[in-house]
């Protein structure tokens, strides 16, 4: 795919705040992505081809170059080499024998290695390792440095002492995040030895602050030979390398000028390597990332980059360090021989330097791509330069991913120009499906009211356009079947089409080909929102996108075709055959949303009376007809007529329904209602308040009245408690105050997970229909799109129902057709909400700031309740619970609530 130079500007745009692109950049064709696809998959093995074999030196090489060579075997052997290895090493890599007499040298070079003896098995040997990174030179030497004079074999030692080996620190590293409550330092060699078997250096523990940027030090009463280490997260320890080599890199930028040229030459090297690699770029573990979308050449490579601190923020820090470091380093860094594979540094305009690997070269030309933005080019080979080593520590920020639901038509034309229409340049919120190497996501458009799930607006593209139903204004339509009536008034209806006519003929064929196989074959495995799939619904099989998922077991899928809803299981599911998927996604839903018109649309919820007589008059009744009248973005405003009704407009449902008996509410026998029986309008909130927002004042809410609610069907039985001073684990659903909070059984969590997953399958595929309610009677209700277990306290007049609901403790005003008689099934387990007081507080009245700080530190939370006494009531719901609570959280504190309240409330009282 070819990108346009502001695209590629807009890119920069939202991750830089003053960077810009290379003048080329804005001057020649982005290239395909691909290239970036095999720079990442060959990465590893272009890096590893990258170390050359040096032509023989003549025999009278000097010290230095000894140096460079030796410098460069330790650097490929980070874990260290015995020196009696060297020799061997040095000639196989160089084909020349190294001078044995220097041997005994290496002790005193501490710019070039670190030596370490070591003694096992009675053999006595030398490790070399390659030199600190934070070994900084000794200022003020002349050009006589170079000399063979030996520095103080004291400068060696220390040099062990407070730069340990990159290697043992990140092995050290490892250790300590297997003990995230701390390791004794000195039983750190003993479980260094046991895990690596090879002894660890002692002079590591002689100087613990050496490791301060891997681990915490704690000194236990200030004995430097008690301490705890413990292990840092891998985002300070990348910090503390990034400040190790920033301060490094101005170490060498200020050296004297008159060291020797050679020496220069030397130094500057080394902070360059062809053979480093970077680290793997690590998916956030936040549930929804937000990624900027570059480009694609196919939907299963998406090339994104992550947006947030430790990624769009670290590459422009790093960044500013590439222009700072570059405009003050030396000539002389360009690369002789650009390799594929290399990872080099690109200038761009005002003085900004990017990240490139070179993917491909041709004469003086060569092609790269920049590992952190996702584009290609070709440019001057002598434009490109040595990355210095601290640059090498951030991941490359461009990656890959695949939109699901996309896979099959991956290389479809038509979607990837929809798809790069609707998502290149844009930042978009992740759901992340799988975490494999390109892991498999869900993009959303979170910019608008509602998100938008990208990958199924995207999917919607291959509909074909000759099938869809256009509706015409003062058409009239007959033979139509009205398939849903929803609780608002609107309803979805069928009309004939020759869509309607290419779905019978797909299911007719999908209906022999499972006939035929084995459905069981095409079981979904991973459901996720907006996925379009099969299920058997009485008899038939029909499309269904999924709309919720609540569990590994349960969901919610709408039927593409008829505008139903239904919660189902997972395994009821079936994914479409690749040989019919083009076909059955090339169909567009067939359910058209109409409303009646001249009735007010958007005012809530009917009257239960009033939808159960249309359904009752309209539904899969197969010779309707409508006129249409008005027609919007979303729905249609038409006439509805049955067939003995048709054509007359004064017989049509519309004007049947305006009966003014539909429309009466049930007086309310409990809360005020609105006054006489006319529908609020749209945006109106004269509902009274309910006690669950009156919570967040201070005060309680009602508790429920006593009844004889249930006595006609099964109870649940009573929840048992503890026994005065005896513990449990509780979780706090609901704290308005001290004085007032719920709580749950903790070890019953998991069966209320069940039981509503069950109720959400029963009730999910129940008939719709109004249910007679009574006040104080057990009902289920759906609350936020999960049913739950509720005690009626009253009806409104707007066809809302006042519930409490007995496993959560929390008051919720429902519409009444969300409500549904409780099955004895959904009966056994008993009541889960406990309605509790804090002990240690009684009597007290409590401030709105003392019933939030109290929120604060009890609600949505696990704690240990220590009860201290009991109230039964005539219902189990009206038990309440004087209980103790205790956060035990902390590893080495428990802290009780009730103390802080105490403490909280003497502070006031001395303020006041």
């Amino acid at each position: 795919m070819v990108r346009g130079p502001f695209t590629f500007l807009q890119m920069c745009c939202c991750w830089t705040r003053t960077m810009a692109l290379p003048c080329i950049l804005l001057k020649e064709e982005m290239l395909s992505s691909k290239s970036l696809c095999s720079c990442f998959s060959e990465n590893a093995k272009e890096m590893r081809q990258l170390v050359p074999l040096q032509p023989p030196y003549p025999s009278n090489t000097d010290i230095y170059e000894i140096q460079r060579r030796v410098k460069e075997i330790l650097n490929q052997c980070s874990n260290g080499i015995c020196l009696s290895k060297l020799p061997y090493v040095y000639r196989e890599t160089y084909r020349e024998d190294l001078n044995t007499a220097l041997l005994p040298q290496f002790e005193n070079w501490p710019h070039i290695c670190v030596t370490e003896k070591v003694c096992s098995g009675g053999l006595r040997d030398i490790f070399l390792y390659p030199a600190a990174k934070t070994q900084p030179l000794v200022k003020g030497v002349s050009s006589q440095e170079g000399s063979l004079q030996p520095p103080l074999v004291k400068q060696t030692v220390e040099t062990k002492v407070d730069a340990p080996q990159e290697d043992f620190k990140q092995k050290i590293a490892a250790i300590l995040l297997k003990y995230s409550n701390g390791l004794w330092a000195n039983a750190l060699p003993k479980v260094y030895e046991d895990t690596y078997k090879a002894p660890l250096p002692q002079d590591i523990l002689k100087s613990l602050d050496a490791l301060s940027d891997i681990c915490s030090v704690d000194y236990i009463s200030g004995n430097p030979k008690k301490a705890i280490l413990y292990a840092k997260s891998k985002k300070h320890t990348d910090e503390n390398q990034n400040v190790t080599d920033k301060t490094h890199a101005n170490e060498v930028l200020v050296r004297p000028a008159e060291q020797h040229p050679t020496t220069i030459k030397h130094e500057s090297q080394e902070e360059y390597s062809e053979n480093m690699t970077v680290p793997p770029l690590i998916i956030p573990a936040e549930t929804s990332p937000s990624v900027l979308v570059v480009e694609l050449s196919s939907t299963n490579e998406v090339v994104v980059r992550y947006v947030g601190k430790d990624y769009s923020a670290a590459q422009e820090l790093m960044e500013e360090q590439m222009k700072d470091w570059y405009g003050r380093n030396p000539s002389g860094l360009q690369i002789q021989s650009p390799k594929v594979g290399q990872v080099v540094a690109v200038p761009a305009v005002e003085d900004a330097w990017l990240r490139a690997q070179i993917t491909s070269t041709d004469g003086n030309r060569i092609k790269v791509c920049y590992v952190d933005y996702g584009f290609s080019e070709t440019i001057e080979n002598t434009r490109v330069c040595k990355l210095a080593k601290q640059f090498y520590s951030l991941p490359f920020q461009a990656s890959k991913c695949k939109l699901a639901g996309l896979e099959a038509f991956s290389d479809d034309p038509v979607m990837v120009k929809v798809v790069e229409s609707q998502t290149c340049g844009k930042i978009f919120a992740v759901e992340i499906l799988e975490k494999n190497d390109i892991p498999l996501v869900i993009l959303y458009d979170t910019s608008g009211e509602d998100d938008i799930n990208i990958n199924a607006s995207c999917l919607k593209a291959l509909c074909d356009k000759s099938l869809e139903l256009r509706l015409q204004v003062d058409a009239l339509y007959t033979n139509v079947r009205v398939t849903n009536v929803c609780s608002d008034g609107t309803l979805y209806c069928q009309v004939p089409s020759k869509g309607l006519t290419k779905l019978s003929e797909a299911l007719q064929k999908l209906e022999n080909y499972f006939h035929h196989k084995q459905v069981t074959e095409h079981s979904v495995s991973l459901p996720y929102c907006g996925k379009i799939c099969l299920l058997n619904c009485k008899g038939k099989w029909a499309r269904v996108e999924i709309t919720s998922v609540h569990s590994s077991r349960a969901l919610d899928v709408q039927f593409m075709d008829t505008g139903t809803v239904a919660s189902v299981k997972v395994v009821e599911l079936r994914e479409i055959p690749p040989t019919f998927l083009r076909e059955v996604i090339a169909i567009p839903p067939q359910a058209t949303k109409c409303c009646l018109a001249d009735l007010p649309l958007n005012i809530g919820m009917w009257t239960p009376d009033a939808v159960l007589w249309l359904r009752d008059t309209v539904l899969n009744c197969p010779d309707c007809s409508i006129k249409v009248v008005k027609l919007d973005d979303r729905i249609a405003h038409v006439y509805l007529f049955t067939p003995k009704s048709f054509p007359d407009p004064d017989h049509s449902i519309n004007r049947r329904i305006t009966n003014a008996d539909l429309w009466k509410h049930q007086k309310d026998v409990f809360l005020s209602a609105f006054p006489g029986s006319s529908l609020p309008a749209k945006g109106e909130t004269n509902l009274p308040e309910t006690a669950s927002s009156g919570a967040k004042k201070g005060f309680a809410p009602r508790a429920p009245e006593a009844s004889s609610a249930g006595t006609a069907l099964t109870m649940p039985p009573p929840l048992p408690l503890p026994k005065p001073q005896e513990q449990m684990d509780v979780f706090v659903t609901l704290a308005c105050h001290p004085g007032y909070f719920v709580l749950q059984p903790w070890q019953e969590m998991h069966n209320l997970e069940v039981l509503m997953e069950e109720m959400l399958l029963y009730y999910g595929k129940a008939d719709e229909g109004t249910t007679a309610v009574e006040k104080n009677k057990l009902y289920a209700a759906k609350v936020k799109n999960m049913w739950h277990r509720v005690l009626i306290r009253g009806m409104l007049a707007n066809g809302l129902v006042s519930v409490y609901e007995l496993d959560y403790g929390k008051h919720e005003l429902v519409g009444i057709q969300n409500v549904k008689p409780l099955q004895d099934m959904f009966r056994k387990l008993p009541f889960q909400a406990i309605t509790a007081q804090l002990a240690g507080t009684e009597g007290k009245q409590w401030s709105e700031e003392a019933s939030v700080v109290f929120r604060n530190h009890v609600e949505k939370k696990a704690l240990v309740a220590q009860v201290q006494a009991v109230i039964d009531g005539a219902n189990p719901w009206e038990r309440k619970a004087v209980v103790y609570l205790v956060d035990t959280s902390q590893p080495d504190t428990d802290i009780w609530i009730h103390d802080i309240m105490t403490q909280y409330c003497m502070e006031i009282s001395k303020a006041n």
